[in-house]
């Protein structure tokens, strides 16, 4: 198993993606926490990868609270021991004209995309530091790197995220 003894937190982690990551990094050795507000779905995807012989933990997280980053944190490093792996997976998405997005729409999309990525990386690098190291792991878009004609505040939150994650892995 290729991710034996690897411990990763997964943002995202109680449907699609997520869901399907935190599974197959079960099926590898991982032992997953999947960190959602979702709750119920994730208890579901939790149940299931502890019932199939993984070891799943669930953990309520607002990628946007540096509080519930802390806490989920501890949380990871307390039922597992460690903390190797951190995918930033959570998002939302909205596709409109620029025109037709609220203020409050594009800072809701850019707080969830951009700003729980950095609050994630920043919050888990002590933790990863202390364990021997580690892998971030923060998921962009096509979106990103080019234009559209709708979803312009959720291109501008995935072109963040691929700009950080650069600046970031050149700092560590």
């Amino acid at each position: 198993m290729r991710l034996e003894n690897k411990v990763a937190l997964i943002t995202g982690g109680s449907r699609g993606q997520g869901a399907t990551e935190a599974r197959l990094f079960a099926q590898e050795g991982a032992a997953v926490v999947i960190a959602d507000i979702l709750e119920d779905q994730g208890k579901q995807v939790e149940a299931e990868i502890n019932e199939s012989g993984g070891r799943a933990l669930f953990t309520r997280l607002n990628v946007t609270s540096e509080e519930d980053w802390q806490r989920a944190i501890q949380e990871t490093v307390d039922a597992f021991g460690r903390i190797n792996v951190l995918i930033n997976n959570a998002g939302i998405y909205q596709r409109v004209p620029i025109e037709h997005t609220s203020l409050e729409d594009w800072n809701n999309i850019m707080n969830i995309n951009s700003t729980g990525v950095f609050l994630g990386t920043k919050s888990v690098i002590p933790a990863m530091r202390e364990a021997g190291g580690g892998s971030i792991i923060n998921l962009s878009s096509t979106a990103g790197l080019v234009g559209s004609a709708r979803g312009s505040a959720y291109g501008a939150s995935k072109g963040s995220v691929r700009l950080f994650t650069k600046y970031t892995a050149i700092q560590h």
